[in-house]
């Protein structure tokens, strides 16, 4: 038996996940398959690679070296399969993509700088949702990539999930709500929200925090900005819900304070909308697993979503 780079691509895939549960469905195979191919790694080099019993899974000094030469190999073999794809045609195409909220700038700049070097020819724009409907704007070919948290079942339309964030609860630091550990949806009623202007519907503050038990917040007001919203918010003129990454940078700085929706975390996963027709493109799946990648360097407190496209 030899090293593969299925088996480099195994091990990634569990640091990345943390198990072997979400490491096989990443990857596409059963639980008991994955398991085979580690334990006959194992078996050939005689020395474990990966503690089992741990939680996420931690890798023995083996398996670190393993790691760091798929950091090495992986990325120079996906350059490859990028230029032997350009060379059968098929390389050139166009990326337009639809964002709702300032705050993914953040990696998103960053994820279209990654990419530009690699697919110089795709021709790609950048353009904020908040004026029109993304959804049909994609359906009619006007856009081609759509970042959401909130998929809607729209036929030929299909979604990829990105990663997983925690939702918070800004407020000021010596708002009263910044002393308890948590909030309860009662907590708002007499506060002034401050949202991003889209639909009510799609917010996750109100569809799956304050719609069901009943409350209303005592206002509602919309911006933009995520770096208003939270000047906003450090002056007590409201409070606002974003992802834990948006936030990382103001708590770091002692700007706000943040607080979680309820006594069990509220998750939201943030998605990619694309075409259904088109989500196998080589420079669509390219750009999305350089979003990934680019994601979860960049930012804090998110994690993989398990069981692939929605």
């Amino acid at each position: 038996m030899y090293l593969e780079l299925k088996h480099l691509r195994t091990l990634e895939a569990l640091q990345r996940t943390g198990s072997l549960v979400a490491a096989a469905r990443r990857l596409h195979l059963t639980q008991s398959a994955l398991s085979h191919q580690l334990k006959a790694l194992e078996d050939r080099f005689g020395v474990p690679l990966v503690i089992r019993k741990s939680r996420p899974l931690t890798f023995t000094p083996a398996g670190k070296r393993l790691l760091d030469l798929a950091a090495q190999v992986l990325p120079q073999v996906a350059a490859a399969e990028r230029d032997l794809v350009r060379l059968g045609g098929g390389q050139a195409g166009r990326l337009f993509i639809v964002i709702e909220c300032h705050s993914c700038f953040e990696w998103l700049l960053p994820t279209m700088d990654a990419f530009r070097g690699d697919w110089p020819e795709v021709e790609m724009d950048l353009t904020l949702g908040f004026s029109f409907e993304p959804l049909p704007a994609l359906l009619r070919g006007d856009v081609d990539w759509v970042v959401t948290s909130d998929p809607q079942p729209v036929a030929g339309i299909a979604y990829e999930p990105l990663f997983a964030f925690q939702v918070l609860l800004a407020v000021a630091r010596d708002h009263p709500l910044a002393a308890k550990p948590w909030i309860e949806p009662r907590d708002l009623a007499d506060q002034i929200l401050i949202t991003y202007p889209v639909e009510r519907h799609r917010l996750d503050v109100f569809r799956r925090f304050l719609d069901p038990a009943g409350v209303q917040p005592a206002a509602q007001r919309t911006c933009e900005l995520t770096a208003m919203m939270l000047q906003l918010v450090a002056s007590r003129r409201g409070v606002c819900v974003l992802p834990n990454w948006a936030l990382a940078e103001y708590l770091a700085r002692d700007y706000v304070a943040a607080r979680p929706l309820g006594p069990e975390p509220l998750w939201g996963t943030l998605y990619a909308a694309v075409r259904e027709g088109e989500r196998d493109l080589p420079y669509m799946k390219g750009f999305l697993e350089t979003a990934r990648t680019v994601s979860f360097r960049n930012l804090k407190g998110i994690r993989p979503v398990d069981g692939g496209a929605a």
